[in-house]
């Protein structure tokens, strides 16, 4: 009876949200869940340890597409989130990779950088952000239009660019600052950060949870889906000898990157929910007779398994705790609005590789390359054959950018330079296929990897030679792991919608992530993002 009233008194006091008006068939609350690093077999792998209200909730009650996946390559975070949200690859929308080389500009670009714009709240390191990059509108720029803009769209991430193109170029914004420790936006959003943000960030949540110990959840010895703990196979904290439980923050944050730390923690996870919470009460989302979206992204698990792998104890931890927090979440909602009264969908930026040297260890055929040796080999070879010049202006995503100009300076056919160089890398260990650009824009390739490479091709933007690697090979060192192949490891990722007007059921049948839109959309009943090219899921829209 205590507890009842306890959550009843609760209720009242936030105001959440007894009296709220209900859009007429629609949800009152649309939750993009995004989690960074996330492989479909972590919903089995981990399974027996789940509670009942978080991942195996939304698997039993909700809809998943068993054999989901990205439809393109790079696989990786900037393209990931801006193809969920406008369902869409980067041939279209534009987002290629997290940063590119410019030609006309002679520099790298970050995907959701703005010099036009500074910090409201935060640093002025991390201030210069907006969507501006994006080429097309999102779901949550179609919601906002549908309404004449009075649904409310906010985007929150550890990542700038998991809360910023989720967000779409209407939404609002906001990210983690792990120079002071505070959520913030830019002046594209807001010219003063909003008062329930200023008080979120007045509590200091950051410092309580960096104040802690990471140990394991259960006993370290129950953790039989990993290996073992100490291994050669993981990276290390400056500070610590080995990769090892238990992890004292407090002691470690000033070498490990201060406030940053917390992102390499699961209490990353735990302060981004916290943080959403508020943004729920504090913005009075689902509280209005239009639908509203919070689209949040989960950055945590990305920091761990990089430095961990996907076979480390360190992984399966957070996603035990990461189901606890999605419990947590779920039960909020449930609270807030009714059972039923909001849709939910979770979904992947990209998925992870295996530890190169940890497969190697296991027989795996598998390997590092080491792309200083590859590329200077290269241009000995351009030098020798060519002439004296920069030949390789850039290597960045899988790929290269060659100088068109010393080709043209030196008659050089730019075109054949492509394939001769094409021909030449696959004499590298680890190189499978090379396509060229040339390649991309005059053939249609319509399945395989090449396939995958031509959707995330942008003639204005990608480079002049794609590389595929073989399978469990990648550019990296001894320790850790990566992401961003047109392979199964790094492509497959959830897909599963929950809560109103979703069957509870699953389906192996192949999705792309690209239509995750177009099913929110058709749920909603508002249009398509404006270059979407993913379907509807059928098995989801038309048992509602």
């Amino acid at each position: 009876m205590r507890k009842f009233l306890a959550i009843a008194l609760l209720a009242l006091s936030s105001g959440i949200f007894a009296n709220a008006q209900t859009p007429n068939d629609k949800p009152r609350l649309v939750v993009g869940i995004i989690v960074d690093q996330m492989r479909q077999e972590y919903l089995y792998r981990f399974a027996d340890r789940y509670t009942e209200g978080g991942f195996k909730r939304m698997m039993k009650e909700g809809f998943m597409m068993t054999n989901g996946h990205y439809n393109y390559a790079p696989t990786v975070t900037g393209p990931g989130h801006t193809s969920v949200y406008t369902g869409t690859t980067p041939a279209t929308h534009g987002i290629i990779s997290n940063s590119w080389y410019d030609r006309k500009l002679n520099k790298y670009i970050y995907c959701a950088e703005d010099s036009t714009v500074t910090n409201v709240g935060g640093t002025p390191e991390n201030g210069n952000i907006s969507p501006r990059n994006l080429l097309t509108t999102t779901v949550t720029d179609e919601l906002r239009f549908s309404t004449g803009k009075r649904s409310k769209v906010v985007g929150i991430a550890i990542k700038d660019r998991g809360a910023s193109l989720p967000a779409g170029h209407t939404g609002d914004a906001y990210w983690y600052d792990d120079i002071n420790g505070e959520f913030m936006t830019s002046t594209y959003y807001y010219g003063t950060l909003p008062d329930w943000v200023v008080a979120f960030n007045a509590k200091k949540v950051p410092d309580s949870y960096l104040s802690k110990t990471w140990e394991t959840l259960f006993p370290l010895d129950t953790y039989v889906n990993s290996i073992a703990d100490n291994n050669d196979f993981e990276g290390i904290f400056v500070g610590k000898e080995t990769p090892t439980f238990p992890y004292n923050l407090d002691s470690l944050k000033a070498a490990n990157g201060g406030y940053g730390l917390i992102a390499s923690t699961p209490y990353g996870n735990s302060l981004t929910l916290d943080f959403a919470l508020a943004a729920i009460e504090g913005e009075k989302l689902g509280q209005r007779d239009v639908t509203d979206f919070l689209a949040v992204s989960f950055s945590s698990p990305d920091y761990i398994g990089h430095r961990f792998g996907p076979a480390s104890v360190e992984v399966e931890d957070n996603y035990l705790r990461l189901d606890r927090e999605f419990e947590r979440l779920f039960k909020y909602l449930d609270q807030a609005y009714g059972e039923g009264q909001y849709l939910v969908f979770l979904s992947a930026d990209h998925a992870v590789a295996d530890v190169a040297n940890y497969m190697v260890s296991e027989n795996v055929p598998a390997g590092n390359l080491n792309t200083n040796y590859i590329f200077g080999q290269l241009s000995g070879y351009c030098n020798a054959k060519y002439g004296q010049g920069d030949w390789i202006l850039k290597y960045t995503g899988d790929q290269v950018f060659l100088n068109r100009a010393l080709a043209d300076e030196k008659n050089v056919d730019f075109v054949s330079l492509q394939r001769d160089l094409a021909n030449h890398m696959l004499r590298f260990n680890g190189i499978k296929e090379v396509y060229t650009a040339e390649d991309m824009r005059t053939q249609q390739f319509p399945y395989g990897r090449a396939h995958l490479l031509q959707m995330g091709y942008n003639h204005k933007a990608s480079g002049d030679l794609l590389l595929v690697f073989e399978p469990a090979w990648m550019v990296g060192g001894a320790r850790g792991t990566t992401h961003g192949s047109p392979y199964n490891y790094d492509t497959n990722v959830p897909i599963v919608f929950f809560g109103w007007g979703v069957k509870s059921g699953s389906s192996s049948r192949k999705a792309s992530i690209t239509d995750i839109a177009p099913t929110v959309s058709a749920l909603l009943k508002i249009k398509y993002p404006n270059a979407a090219d993913g379907e509807p899921i059928f098995e989801i829209v038309d048992s509602k």
